[in-house]
């Protein structure tokens, strides 16, 4: 495949996924970047609102998610649609890679977690960047398997992650991109 036929999906926020789309932007992929009127996307590129009957397509429990994640999350209607929005990027892509911090009843931290916990429910190939381990990790089964750089193999793929971008998961999306779609 060519790198013109691969297509990020992602959330266009600071941090992870705007490292994602200026990724995808510098290796010649498309960029999705999901979002809902009036919230703030630091990624305009490929930038797609969704509308109110879309978002409710892939409406969640606050309360499942809740307990799934083992925290307490907000009920607040932007933390329900920015929940909505997370769910239309992991359904769009084919793997899904994150980064973000695996804790150690095996979630991820922040709301970040819930694209890794979608990911799971749906089955699809996970990868986590953990960047407080400085190591990538592939979800199988039911653990956490510290894996090399993983290579993006599926044309649909999703990108989301923390706001909190530190420079070391800045590197592992560089050599990400770097392995999968050399110069």
């Amino acid at each position: 495949m060519e790198k013109k036929d691969f297509i990020l999906y992602s959330g266009g926020a600071r941090g992870a996924e705007s490292c994602f789309g200026e990724l995808a932007e510098k290796y010649g992929l498309d960029e999705v970047n999901f979002s809902f009127e009036g919230h703030v996307v630091e990624r305009t590129r490929g930038v797609r609102y969704l509308t109110s009957e879309e978002l409710a397509r892939k409406d969640v429990s606050i309360t499942y998610v809740s307990s799934l994640m083992n925290r307490n999350y907000s009920r607040a209607p932007i933390f329900r649609k920015v929940l909505q929005t997370v769910c239309w990027q992991v359904a769009s892509g084919m793997e899904i890679f994150v980064v973000g911090q695996i804790l150690d009843d095996l979630t991820v931290k922040g709301g970040t977690g819930w694209g890794a916990e979608y990911a799971k429910i749906c089955n699809k190939p996970l990868f986590v960047f953990d960047q407080v381990q400085d190591a990538w990790f592939r979800w199988v089964e039911k653990e956490w398997q510290k894996v090399q750089v993983p290579l993006i193999s599926k044309r649909h793929f999703t990108g989301t992650g923390t706001r909190f971008l530190e420079s070391n998961g800045r590197q592992a999306l560089d050599e990400l991109y770097e392995s999968s779609f050399s110069l």
